[in-house]
């Protein structure tokens, strides 16, 4: 079987910050680590950020930090507040937006300001997604060639926020070594063979304590440099602590002041949600 691999963004962009990954298997220098059961429908119980993934010899608990990564931002459900902004050589605009997620496989994203976007939003249920439109009051389904096309204008595609992905169970990954900029830890993730999808290898830089990423670099099938994600303003939001402010840049642009910088404000995890909260109908009662 094929499986796609994604960028987690919005704890799913937060389905845009992965988006949001289902555990599995990581090939580790020393050999692979145990198999975890899929909790993608199970609701999570509260837990805090460990204080450190480094054994006691000094090294890195490379299996602990890649399966920390995929659930930094995971939950059985969530509700966050938002803000996406869109830079580019002659202007730039923010969109104000409220998130809800249930598992890996279920996104509302509501647009709440500027005035001119109020009202659009976008419903993700498994690998569907769909717009609501408001200013035509049409709901619309994205088709599969218009997967790879941004969404609102975004550095970020309609593919980023379907597609889903296990960095232990379509990755080999491997660690590196220590890194100087930033100052962490290095791990390389390469795809493997019978994955399919825009990226063959990405590396991750994790802090020194290997409990909060700072920047993954991703290499497309060609192997060349294609974007570059970086995570800061770290804090505590419901008890998890993670960045709250995500950077995407192209790295196919020379003007430097191309990018999409997406930062939370508030998130509550595990969150009892409306049964129709991703439902058509409700996509487009928030008009």
């Amino acid at each position: 079987m094929f499986t796609r691999v994604g960028i987690p963004c919005f704890g799913q962009i937060a389905a845009l910050a992965a988006l949001t990954l289902a555990p599995c298997p990581c090939l580790l220098e020393a050999g692979q680590g145990a198999e975890h059961a899929d909790r993608s429908a199970i609701p999570q119980p509260a837990r805090t950020t460990p204080t450190t993934f480094i054994s006691s010899d000094g090294s890195l608990d490379l299996d602990a930090v890649v399966k920390h990564f995929e659930d930094l931002y995971r939950a059985g459900s969530s509700i966050a507040s938002a803000e996406l902004t869109i830079s580019r050589p002659r202007r730039s605009r923010s969109l104000r937006m409220n998130v809800r997620t249930q598992g890996e496989d279920r996104a509302l994203i509501l647009i709440q300001a500027p005035p001119r976007e109020k009202g659009t939003a976008t419903l993700k249920v498994d690998d569907n997604l769909w717009n609501y439109l408001p200013r035509i009051r049409r709901t619309i389904r994205i088709p599969p060639s218009m997967m790879l096309s941004s969404w609102m204008g975004s550095d970020f595609t309609n593919d980023d926020l379907v597609r889903e992905s296990s960095y232990r169970e379509d990755y080999d990954c491997r660690l590196v070594g220590k890194s100087e900029d930033p100052t962490g830890w290095l791990v390389k993730f390469t795809a493997r063979e019978g994955v399919v999808g825009l990226w063959k290898s990405f590396e991750l830089t994790v802090s020194p304590d290997g409990t909060i990423p700072l920047q993954s670099l991703w290499y497309n099938r060609k192997g060349e440099l294609a974007r570059r994600l970086i995570w800061d303003k770290v804090k505590v939001l419901d008890g998890r602590r993670l960045p709250t402010r995500m950077t995407l840049i192209p790295t196919d642009r020379d003007d430097k002041t191309w990018k999409t910088v997406m930062e939370y404000h508030d998130i509550d995890f595990e969150v009892d949600l409306p049964d129709d909260t991703f439902s058509l109908s409700n996509l487009e009662r928030h008009r």
